[in-house]
């Protein structure tokens, strides 16, 4: 059984707006999730091993899932100048990247088996060596909530988190599952 308590407290000092406990029963591995990944908006599919194909099939994805009953999510919430402010956007999403990585060496120590499912695609590396060579830290790299098939606004959702906080802000999400 993980300490919630003291986990909220760990993320909140690593700089998360919000830390709250995943029940990985509500976790659902979609397929149209991934055919949104196919149709590669955002130019990663087959470019990098945490995103589809490299990741793994969806069922592969639902084994590794499926080992775990627990975990936390992890939330950055940005302010924007309006709607479109793309540089806090970036902002935002860089801060969470930076927490995220730290934080998973923290939680590497506490529950070595942990599972990080991250947003957006790994960068752990300034280029990915896909589809070429091997993965340079494969037990490093972390793939996407929506990677994994993952709508993350229902996760948020199903565990109680709130996803949209105003026409202003930004949320980032991401979460650790924990054996």
């Amino acid at each position: 059984m993980i300490n919630m308590e003291e986990l909220k407290k760990l993320g909140e000092a690593q700089g998360f707006s919000h830390v709250v406990f995943l029940d990985c029963s509500t976790l659902e591995l979609r397929e149209e999730v991934r055919r949104m990944c196919e149709a590669n908006t955002c130019h990663m599919y087959g470019k990098c091993w945490s995103c589809p194909p490299g990741c793994g099939t969806l069922d592969e994805c639902r084994e590794k899932v499926s080992r775990y009953h627990e975990g936390i999510i992890v939330q950055t919430v940005g302010e924007l100048e309006d709607e479109l402010d793309g540089e806090g956007m970036m902002e935002a999403e860089s801060r969470h990247k930076e927490n995220f990585y730290a934080f998973e060496k923290t939680l590497r120590g506490l529950y070595p088996g942990m599972l990080a499912i991250g947003a957006g695609c790994c960068t752990k590396c300034k280029t990915c060596t896909c589809p070429d060579h091997p993965c340079r830290f494969p037990g490093e790299a972390f793939s996407s909530m929506e990677a994994y098939g993952m709508l993350v606004t229902q996760v948020c959702q199903a565990n109680h988190l709130d996803y949209y906080y105003g026409p202003c802000s930004i949320a980032y999400t991401s979460c650790y599952l924990l054996l």
